[in-house]
Formats: structure tokens, C-alpha cells, sequence
């Protein structure tokens, strides 16, 4: 195989999401992938977030993505019940595919993007993102290849591709790396980060099963998620194609022994509720372990990691994948910048900067949500099951709690559009505090390192469908003079579109005329007017402020 500047080891989500936007900003990208092109994934993420689907508009995906999964009318809610067909408890309203746009009651209803998050699995995901890439001229993916013997340099780095089909071996050099390969990741290893974190939050018995009959057995309205809470065991059941598959989370009580040492079936019928002469069959047993680990470092040199190469933690919230696809679409505009000749290799910089510390913050928020839920799981209480008025109470009381604890993870605004970068060499600053979130609140904000509040233009279209492909220059007042900042960024090749907008009625837009949002629509700069060195602010944003 040919050389290449950029190499990416990983053809999942993450790996592929950074290929598409790499080519999209017309850099040629290989990817290498130990799966055949048309082996499935696991059954593992089933979410995609606001924020991922709002890359996946702008890369042209959205539409094929909310258009696969559950059935249109499919609800996407979270059933919690005693068992997946007991007495239901709470329910956590998520509007389906088909009336995703026009619902306005449910806690991630009326959120500030043009696309709202979406519930579908990997299996069905993935898919479309190789499709996609594969089309793309700038793409070549390497199926059936390993990587081994990764030499990071100063230049670039030296990797040995073996063909697992044939054996044979070929050393490739590239100037770029990226590890989007997953928790065992073996450029993480060369790279020389260590994870760090908490090692076991929580041991989860998984299986992937087909049982057809399920769906009719349940008391209540059909829900994408089925929280099962009883004093026996707690669980989980995710509807992967509204008809007859289904992913059962058994959570592992304290004290438990290995995976293979609890009995399966014992465990998957009482959280389903049903007798022994239910049928179902076993398609694949996906068991793990809950963890918070976060790599020392993501980058050395020419290497970068991403996604569970850099971090792994407590799959709530979902955060998981679109975390990963976050870190990719952080480093790609970077990159692109570099090998388009407008930004120096410094820019590369931001990247760790930016994206090594969100990640610390929200996979604490993903652990301590985490460690609610295994507090609320371990004290079920024995009567929760009983018929009459006693009953009837303790099951109302858990169903609160419930509600309270898990509508923070399902419906979690601040994680998709809370985050900020509050120490990068690449923002300029004024001084201004970023407002605190939580997992499911935030304030919308223009204080740089926050990301671009979105609105609706006169026209009715999204602010975000305006954006130019590198920086956007929000003007509110026509008559502001921006030429010297044009001017600026044509001497240093940046591209820049100055977009004229009539002010939304959003607080976090009143006292500014001018907003600077970059490519990964995050606020770079703001003010009433220019500054007083143009050059030097595009300098700052470009990585090669002095």
C-alpha cells in the first residue's frame, strides 16, 4: 500500500465520522480496519446526540440516519416497570422518528438545533457512515488489515499492515496518525498514554437477543427503552428494531461472581417477566464493565487518539460514541487547517487542550449518574410488586425517583450544548465567565470557547445550514466595518464568510455586533467591534498568535 498523510486505524463511528469530514475538507485519508466490509458491529451505542446529528446535517447523513432504526411510529420513550412486561412505573416521553419535528411536549422537545437527537443503533448506523465514506474519492479503506509495530517520529510514523486473510506485511509511513481503535487501542499503547480513572463502576451482563413474541406480551405502550426494577433484578431492555430484537442489560449485583457464573436465562426472564416456556434465542452475548479511565495524554507528536482509544466511561447518557465523534470533529478542522496550509502545525496544540479536559468533566457527570442509579437499584423495595393501596405507593414514589434520576441522562441539554473550552491557545478571551451546566441544563452563551447559539434565521433556516466551511463572521449591524479582519484573513489564507443576520431575540446575543464561530461552530472571538489588531486576532485563532 501506498504512503499517506493521514492514516486512521478504526473504521467505527468515530474513525469513520473523521474520515467523511477530513474528505469533506479535502484532505485523503486512509482507514485501516481488522473487520470485513460487511461484517456488523455490535449492538452497542443506540443513541446519537443532538450535537453528532448536527455534523451529520452538515456532512449530508442526517436524513439517512433518522430514517433507519425503530419504526416511524416506533415511540422512542423509557418505559421503567416492575419487569419489561410487569406494571409500569415512570415513563420518560421521547417523540418517534415520525413526529420528531412537530412534537413539543417531551423533555428533549423544543431544543435550540435544527436536529434533535435520534435513537438508533449502531448496527444501523454504521452501515450508512461506511457507505458514505467508501463513495468519498478522498477515502480508502483497508478491510481485513491489522496494525502493528507503530514507530511515532517527529515527521511523521512508520506502521507494519498485516493482511489477516493472506498474512502478509507491509510497512506503510504516514504524516498523520489517528487511533479511533477502540479501548485496546494500539496506537494509545504507542503513544505511551496510560488510562487512568475508576477500573470497575459496574459489571453488566449483556445479551442480544430475537424473540419475536416479546413485543405482545407487555402491558403497556411500546418504548425504545424498558427499565426493569424489581427486588430480584434490575435491568434494562433497548428495542433494536421494534419487531423482534432486543438488547438485555442484566446489572450485576455486588458480590456476584464472573459473567459465566450467573445463570443468563434465570436472570433475562425476570427482568422480562416471563415463564420458562417463553422462547427466545441467543444471537450474541456483548458482557462488560462500567469504567471511568481517561487516557494521561492524547497526542504525541504526529499521533493522535480519539473515542475509547482516549477514554471509556459509564455508557449513560450515550455519550460514549458521540463523545468520540466530538473529539473527531475537534481534531479534524485542525488538521485540515495544518495540511491546507493556512494554519501551522501549533493549531495542533488545541487539541488536547480543548478536548482533554471535557472529557474529564463529562465522564464525572456520566459516573456520578451512574452511581445514583446503582444506589437507587440497590434498594428496591420488597413490597413494589404488592396489589392495593400500599402497593400503589411505593411503586409511585420509585417511579419519581426514577423519573428525576434517569430524565437527566435521556434528555441531557447541557451535555450536548453546555460544554465549552475554556483553556485553549487558539480562543481569544475577554475576560467573561462560561455559565456552569450540569448534565441537563445549560444557558446559552457567546463567551468564546462556548459553542455557537443557534437560531433560526428571518428566513426560517438554521443559522447553522448559513455557516461557511472554516470561520463565520456573525455581523448583526450591516453597517459595522469588517473589512480589515476580510482583509486579515486573505493575507494569511483563512477562510472566513461574514454573514449578515438581523439579531435573534437570544439574551446571549444582546450587546455584541460581531460573533466569530469557527468550523466546530464553537464561539472563537467576540465583540461590539473590531479589535484593535485584526492580524493578530486571526493569528490567535489560526495557532500562531506571538
Amino acid at each position: 500500500m501506498n504512503d499517506t498523510n493521514v492514516l486512521i486505524v478504526g473504521a467505527g463511528p468515530v474513525g469513520l465520522t473523521l474520515a467523511i469530514d477530513l474528505a469533506w475538507r479535502g484532505i485523503d485519508v486512509t482507514v485501516v480496519e481488522t473487520r470485513a466490509p460487511a461484517a456488523p458491529p455490535e449492538p452497542k451505542c443506540n443513541h446519537v446526540a443532538a450535537r453528532t446529528m448536527e455534523i451529520f446535517r452538515r456532512l449530508g447523513l442526517a436524513d439517512k440516519v433518522r430514517n433507519v432504526g425503530l419504526p416511524a411510529d416506533y415511540p422512542h420513550d423509557i418505559s421503567y416497570r416492575t419487569s419489561f412486561t410487569g406494571q409500569e412505573l415512570t415513563r420518560i416521553h421521547i417523540p418517534c422518528r415520525r413526529d420528531r419535528f412537530t412534537a413539543t411536549d417531551g423533555p428533549d422537545c423544543n431544543w435550540p438545533t435544527p436536529e434533535p437527537p435520534h435513537r438508533i443503533n449502531q448496527i444501523f448506523l454504521e452501515p450508512i457512515l461506511f457507505e458514505h465514506a467508501a463513495a468519498q474519492s478522498r477515502i480508502r479503506i483497508v478491510n481485513r488489515t491489522s496494525v502493528e509495530n507503530v514507530v511515532v517520529e517527529d515527521g511523521g510514523a512508520r506502521v507494519n499492515l498485516r493482511d489477516l486473510d493472506s498474512g502478509a506485511v507491509s510497512t506503510v509511513n504516514c504524516r498523520y496518525l489517528i487511533g479511533c481503535d477502540g479501548a485496546r487501542s494500539v496506537v494509545r499503547k504507542a503513544i505511551g498514554a496510560e488510562l487512568s480513572g475508576d477500573a470497575v463502576i459496574q459489571r453488566v451482563q449483556s445479551t442480544y437477543i430475537r424473540a419475536p413474541g416479546l413485543i405482545d406480551c407487555q402491558q403497556s405502550e411500546r418504548a425504545w427503552g424498558t427499565g426493569a426494577i424489581n427486588p430480584r433484578r434490575s435491568g434494562i431492555v433497548y428495542a433494536i428494531d421494534g419487531r423482534e430484537r432486543w438488547l438485555v442489560h442484566n446489572y450485576m449485583k455486588p458480590g456476584e461472581g464472573d459473567f459465566d457464573e450467573v445463570d443468563r436465562d434465570a436472570c433475562l426472564r425476570t427482568i422480562l417477566g416471563v415463564e420458562d416456556d417463553f422462547s427466545y434465542a441467543i444471537i450474541s452475548r456483548e458482557d462488560w464493565y462500567g469504567r471511568r479511565l481517561i487516557a494521561s495524554k492524547f497526542r504525541d507528536r504526529c499521533a493522535f487518539i480519539a473515542g475509547d482509544a482516549a477514554h471509556i466511561w459509564v455508557p449513560y447518557a450515550g455519550f460514549g460514541m458521540n463523545a468520540g465523534i466530538a473529539d473527531a470533529m475537534n481534531l479534524s478542522w485542525l488538521l485540515a487547517a495544518h495540511l491546507n496550509g493556512w494554519a501551522p502545525s501549533a493549531i495542533l496544540d488545541a487539541y488536547e487542550a480543548e478536548r482533554w479536559p471535557i472529557t474529564s468533566q463529562v465522564s464525572r457527570f456520566a459516573m456520578s449518574h451512574a452511581e445514583a442509579e446503582i444506589r437507587r437499584r440497590g434498594a428496591v423495595p420488597t413490597d413494589i410488586e404488592d396489589a392495593g393501596p400500599q402497593g400503589d405507593r411505593v411503586r409511585d414514589e420509585v417511579g419519581r425517583l426514577t423519573y428525576e434520576i434517569n430524565v437527566q441522562q435521556y434528555a441531557c441539554a447541557g451535555l450536548n450544548f453546555g460544554t465549552y473550552y475554556d483553556r485553549s491557545p487558539i480562543i481569544a478571551y475577554d475576560g467573561a465567565e462560561h455559565p456552569a451546566y450540569t448534565m441537563s441544563l445549560y444557558t446559552p452563551s457567546t463567551v468564546p470557547g462556548c459553542r455557537t447559539p443557534h437560531f433560526r434565521r428571518a428566513d426560517g433556516g438554521s443559522l447553522y445550514d448559513a455557516l461557511g466551511e472554516g470561520f463565520t463572521l456573525l455581523r448583526f449591524d450591516a453597517a459595522a466595518d469588517v473589512a480589515a479582519l476580510e482583509a486579515a484573513a486573505r493575507r494569511r489564507g483563512v477562510p472566513l464568510l461574514v454573514l449578515d443576520v438581523a439579531r435573534p431575540n437570544l439574551a446571549c446575543y444582546d450587546g455584541t455586533t460581531l460573533v466569530l464561530s469557527r468550523p466546530d461552530q464553537h464561539v472563537a472571538w467576540r465583540g461590539a467591534r473590531l479589535p484593535d489588531d485584526p492580524l493578530g486576532l486571526i493569528d490567535r485563532v489560526r495557532g500562531a498568535a506571538r
